[in-house]
């Protein structure tokens, strides 16, 4: 009796065993399929945010406004990320970056509303889509700014950098250079004192 114990105990450990693993694979193929979906959510909307820009309208040039604002945003946050990396004391900067995100996705989420509205109802308020242009053209102008202002200061670093290393290559290349040999230059003024000496008999 002890050995067939022995063996339904080993069987039902690996029975355990395989029911975790599957437990543990089904939610990673659920994880997995739920960033997926999310992703080709994006990938979607933004696809078709980009065929309704081509359009003409006022729902066509919101939705320009729509991209343009979401590509002014990932290249502010991709300057302070690239100045953050590189150890640039940037002060509050990243905090203002993140309050402008979150503006610019509110304006975004209006900016679809109005392209909607625009789309399906020919009586829309242009009023709204002039206030809309207003903080467009703030935030975007804000986002410029930064960018100009970090690009600035890795410049004026960078410059630091290189007239340090112009001045360092003269000086090495200068000290490269061969002093001259004493011999050289007696021989050298002795051929000039020759030349000069024989300079009256040629004219005779």
């Amino acid at each position: 009796m002890a050995p067939i114990g022995t063996f339904l105990t080993i069987l039902l450990v690996i029975m355990l065993f395989f029911l975790v693993a599957g437990i543990a694979g089904i939610y990673l193929l659920v994880k997995v399929g739920k960033k997926a979906t999310k992703k080709a959510r994006k990938v979607s909307t933004r696809v078709a945010s980009q065929v309704a820009a081509m359009g003409p309208g006022d729902a066509a040039a919101t939705e320009r406004m729509r991209l343009d604002l979401r590509r002014e945003v990932s290249l502010t946050r991709q300057a302070v990320d690239h100045a953050l990396r590189d150890g640039w004391g940037l002060g509050d900067l990243p905090q203002l970056v993140a309050e402008i995100g979150t503006h610019a996705d509110q304006l975004d989420a209006q900016l679809g509303l109005y392209a909607q509205h625009s789309r399906v109802s020919s009586y829309v308020d242009h009023a709204s889509l002039g206030r809309l242009r207003e903080h467009h053209a703030k935030l975007t102008t804000s986002c410029a700014r930064i960018r100009a202002d970090l690009l600035n200061d890795q410049m004026a670093h960078s410059a630091g950098g290189i007239d340090d290393i112009q001045s360092r290559t003269d000086l090495e290349i200068e000290a490269r250079r061969r002093a001259p040999d004493p011999l050289d230059q007696i021989d050298e003024l002795y051929n000039r004192t020759m030349v000069n000496r024989s300079r009256p008999d040629d004219h005779r």
